[in-house]
């Protein structure tokens, strides 16, 4: 089952793992590092298109960020 918590946890994980910095994942796809920390603490969740957006940039499967495979 899909879940919130599950977005979350594995998208912060791959921000933080990343090799790019939080600004330049920010500028990469189009939104300010500001609304990057909300997504990182919880407090936000990215639209759908800024969802893909990180998954092209930092090399993601949007089915694990979505907690469809392991």
């Amino acid at each position: 089952m899909i879940t919130i918590d599950i977005i979350r946890e594995r998208l912060s994980e791959a921000i933080n793992e990343s090799d790019l910095s939080h600004r330049q994942i920010a500028e990469k796809v189009n939104i300010k590092p500001a609304t990057l920390s909300q997504y990182l603490s919880g407090r936000a969740m990215p639209a759908l298109d800024t969802f893909a957006n990180l998954c092209i940039v930092l090399d993601l499967d949007p089915s694990y960020i979505l907690g469809l495979i392991n």
